[in-house]
């Protein structure tokens, strides 16, 4: 379910690379460190959100040369103004770009979207409604590859938002600066998206990483945490009428502390897709492809109960990648030849191979955490 997330990521991912190349040849040698930091944070982002091993080598090589030309212009701008590194080191914290993702994008998931559309959408189109205000903070939870991040991106483009991606492992980076100065300079960019009226959505991904609980606690997390947790506090203090919004995202609930949970005051939880929503997800995923006339979406929707949206887009991706390795291992891939259709036993190949990425045992812990926590 991230993918589109993804491809969101490299187009931007792409023209601020372009603009680097662009302020290096122009001798901007300072703005253009910047830009190529930015360039490799946001290849990071890809590198672990894809599994392909391919795709996985192409970012890792295309990061690597980035960083090579960091450090040899670093050598050759050494000396001046330190504003310039630091401005760098907030921006590589963060994506600051309006997503143009829609709620047609996540497939299923009604019962989520409902409850993020009364916490965020409808307070923002009519603050006058609620005189008791509305939730700053909500945590989205669940099996990972279900649509956490889609839902997120879908809510600040409908609201027209400034939406900051950060992963929780940037804020921790030693590379990034003190933790806690991180975090205050990333509510402070949003505050000033507010003060120009327009909403902000912080997003914080795997924030359990920032937040979970440890027997001793030292480092980073504890001060990224406890930074949050004053900044969190702020928002419920300030007018009912902002509209600053931090959404959480984690796969392990169970691993946040009580304080930390009590400042999101929606919690919600996004399931596996259930059968009418995996037999969309078939439809969705596979409507480039060329299938055969024996494909059963209802039997493959079936079959595939407790796999989650990107176990299913990974299946589609895989029966098609079979068929083109056919057309290239055949010798003809170079003669304007297509792929033979796609046909049910190539899924039902794909699908003996691929097994669900959740476990039953992992599904009672979200159940039964969603019970303790009275999340919707």
């Amino acid at each position: 379910m991230k993918n589109l997330f993804s491809e969101e990521l490299r187009k931007i991912a792409s023209e601020k690379a372009n603009e680097a190349i662009k302020l290096d040849k122009q001798g901007n040698y300072s703005m253009a460190i910047l830009k190529y930091r930015q360039v490799v944070d946001l290849l990071f982002k890809l590198y672990n959100l894809t599994e392909d091993p391919t795709i996985k080598k192409v970012y890792y090589e295309k990061m690597k040369s980035y960083e090579e030309r960091i450090h040899m212009l670093e050598s050759m701008v050494e000396g001046e103004s330190i504003k310039i590194e630091e401005v760098a080191k907030f921006d590589d914290l963060v994506l600051k770009e309006k997503p143009s993702i829609s709620w047609n994008d996540v497939i299923g998931l009604e019962d989520a979207k409902k409850s993020i559309r009364e916490s965020i959408v409808y307070p923002v189109k009519r603050p006058d409604l609620f005189p008791l205000g509305w939730p700053k903070g909500i945590l989205l939870y669940g099996p990972p590859g279900c649509g956490k991040t889609l839902l997120a991106a879908a809510v600040a483009s409908e609201i027209d938002a400034t939406f900051y991606y950060v992963d929780a492992a940037s804020i921790i980076s030693k590379w990034l600066g003190e933790s806690e100065k991180n975090v205050a300079r990333l509510f402070s960019s949003a505050r000033k998206s507010i003060s120009e009226e327009r909403p902000a959505i912080i997003f914080i991904d795997e924030i359990d990483s920032l937040t979970s609980i440890h027997q001793v606690e030292v480092g980073g997390e504890t001060r990224a945490r406890n930074q949050i947790l004053k900044e969190m506090d702020g928002l419920s203090e300030k007018s009912k009428t902002e509209h600053l919004y931090v959404i959480g995202a984690t796969n392990k609930p169970w691993d946040l502390d009580e304080p930390f949970i009590r400042r999101f005051q929606k919690r919600i939880y996004v399931p596996l897709p259930n059968k009418e929503n995996r037999l969309a997800l078939f439809k969705h995923y596979t409507k480039d492809l060329a299938l055969s006339d024996d494909i059963d979406f209802e039997e493959l929707a079936i079959l595939t109960n407790g796999y989650s949206g990107n176990d299913i887009r990974d299946i589609c991706m895989s029966v098609q990648i079979k068929v083109v390795r056919e057309l290239f291992e055949s010798g003809v891939a170079d003669k304007n030849m297509k792929p033979r259709l796609i046909n049910m036993f190539d899924f039902l190949e794909a699908i003996k191979i691929r097994r669900p990425s959740v476990s039953l045992d992992s599904i009672r812990k979200y159940e039964e955490w969603a019970k303790r926590w009275m999340a919707l």
